[in-house]
């Protein structure tokens, strides 16, 4: 056994208390004040400066010291995040949630974890290395909080050279890895809507405007976008998360509203973005007219699509091959799903992949965002040795 995978091995029943520890003690996006303090702490009693970011971020600089001038080598970035999720556990496991209400419903207790003690590992390897790292801890991935981060310029001084990120995934088996070329996770529009109507009876529709028949004519046109006026080839979906309307069953409502998310992988993520959510105003401007209702649109900044660059894809292959054996684990992979990595992969070459962590014998084949969610603990080691490994094959 060489010596990374026995330093990983070694330090494995830390990984898995720290990211039990995470788990008991959820925090929404931009409050991991916990989080953050004992990420700090943990970073510098092993000798690596840190820099708080955008309130709760944590950005730890390592600096290489094979030979003079190793500080002036490649910087590379790896980032994990933190913020958990507005829901009730159901798991009932024994180091289930203790806030009523939150949970780690996605992972970032173990991305969190598995970085802290990759900057232990390779903090030992400090002599070895011809740059720098820069472990990224970012706030509030959930509502993109990485953009804040990147115009806080974690991306500079030093000089990030290429970025690293993984997302535990349960729709991947245990042991298997999720790495591919070019885009790999949507870009995603979030949006508010508001149809505004005018109140009354029930019993006199004819008097009122009635904001409820208009929101279910958009919901059930939104779907025509994607199938009528989309190339079925181009992967988009539009949907609709939530709405509220109306107090009583015998009164009209004044007002509904929806919130939901667009996504979509285009070749021209600008243009093609732009003509999707012109069609998209469109269609709910035209059936308002038509039902003489009012609306307000707004969209939620979001991120754009998550694109791997070849080269760094390359450099994770190595380090993935090396850590399970071989490169019979490594799948192509892509989802829907929306990930902040992504403004990263816009500034800096990157690459993101997905660390397989489905089995239903432990529990863990929930899907994301699920009360049940949960993760094969056995995989966070993984994931350890390929941040360790993706690191000392570039600044060896």
């Amino acid at each position: 056994m060489d010596t990374i995978k026995q330093a990983v091995m070694a330090l494995e029943s830390e990984l898995i208390e720290l990211r039990r520890d995470f788990h008991r003690h959820p925090e929404l996006g931009y409050k991991e004040f916990r989080t953050s303090g004992i990420v700090k702490n943990y970073l510098e009693a092993f000798g690596i400066e840190t820099q708080v970011v955008t309130g709760t971020g944590v950005v730890g600089l390592l600096k290489g010291e094979k030979d003079p001038g190793s500080a002036d080598g490649p910087t590379i970035l790896l980032r994990a995040d933190m913020d958990a999720l507005a829901q009730e556990e159901k798991t009932g496991v024994d180091y289930a949630s203790q806030t009523p209400g939150l949970m780690h419903a996605c992972g970032h207790d173990g991305h969190t974890a598995m970085l802290l003690i990759a900057a232990k590992i390779l903090s030992g390897y400090k002599d070895q290395l011809k740059g720098n790292v820069k472990f990224v801890f970012q706030p509030n991935e959930e509502e993109a909080g990485a953009l804040n981060m990147i115009e806080a310029g974690i991306l500079e001084n030093p000089k990030v050279d290429a970025a690293f990120g993984v997302h535990i995934w349960t729709p991947v088996p245990s042991g298997k890895i999720g790495l591919s070329n070019g885009p790999v996770m949507a870009a995603t529009e979030e949006f508010e809507l508001v149809i505004i109507g005018q109140p009354g009876h029930t019993s006199t529709p004819h008097t009122a405007k009635d904001p409820i028949l208009a929101a279910s004519t958009i919901l059930q046109l939104l779907q025509s976008i994607q199938t009528r006026e989309i190339d079925p080839l181009v992967p988009i979906t539009i949907m609709v998360g939530k709405i509220k309307g109306g107090s009583g069953r015998n009164i009209i409502a004044d007002r509904v509203e929806l919130g939901g998310t667009i996504r979509f992988m285009f070749a021209n993520e600008p243009v093609e973005k732009k003509i999707l959510l012109e069609k998209f105003e469109r269609l709910i401007k035209g059936v308002c007219e038509a039902q003489d209702v009012g609306y307000e649109l707004k969209y939620i900044p979001s991120n754009p699509t998550l694109m791997n660059d070849e080269r760094m894809v390359q450099v994770l292959r190595e380090a993935v091959v090396e850590t399970i054996g071989g490169p019979e684990g490594i799948i192509e992979h892509r989802c829907m799903a929306g990930e902040d990595f992504a403004e990263f992969t816009q500034k800096v070459p990157s690459a993101f992949y997905f660390l397989g962590t489905g089995n239903a014998k432990v529990g863990s084949h929930y899907p994301h965002h699920h009360t049940c969610f949960n993760i094969d603990e056995s995989t966070l080691k993984t994931g350890v040795e390929i941040h360790v490994r993706t690191v000392m094959n570039m600044l060896k």
